[in-house]
């Protein structure tokens, strides 16, 4: 017979996360990842470097050095002078598609980077996705403040990020 562990949050708690966490949160509100992010936001990606840095009048050679240290801390996938993926956003098709109030639609990473586009765009949008388990049709709209009554029973699945992945979004 096993016995049931129960832990604190405390317990539960992972520094290093948290800390990788927090230091991806401050790179978020530089400037060159808030112009990736807008530009994701209105075009869908994927987005040059060249046109970020058209985007904030600053010098192509700079801005692509920022760029690769962003790509390099895992906030955004740079191929060339292509930025293909910025978190939350992918131009790759997932099986998460946010709706946009003015109907556009954008491809997230997972289910959590979905359910953060409304409060990051600050509008109601739509969540289209599916059950990993049954395959059943799920859609729910969210607002800034959260998912609708709609999504009431609706689970997100996190797990840890295994240390040999690289990145946290290993399936696009």
């Amino acid at each position: 017979m096993s016995n049931l562990v129960i832990k604190t949050a405390d317990e539960l708690r992972d520094s290093d996360v948290e800390a990788r966490a927090g230091a991806r949160r401050a790179a978020r509100e530089t400037p060159v990842l808030r112009a990736v992010l807008r530009a994701f936001a209105d075009s869908g990606g994927p987005v040059s470097a060249a046109a970020i840095a058209a985007s904030l009048g600053s010098e192509s050679q700079a801005v692509g050095e920022t760029l690769a240290t962003l790509s390099t801390e895992d906030l955004l996938i740079l191929r060339g002078d292509s930025i293909e993926l910025a978190y939350p956003f992918s131009t790759s098709p997932t099986s998460f598609v946010v709706r946009r109030a003015d109907g556009r639609e954008r491809f997230t990473c997972c289910a959590i980077d979905a359910l953060g586009i409304a409060p990051m765009l600050n509008e109601d949008v739509e969540i289209m996705t599916h059950c990993h388990h049954c395959r059943v049709a799920l859609r729910f709209p969210v607002s800034p403040a959260g998912p609708s009554p709609d999504a009431q029973g609706v689970m997100v699945w996190v797990t840890r990020m295994r240390p040999e992945d690289r990145r946290a979004c290993t399936g696009l």
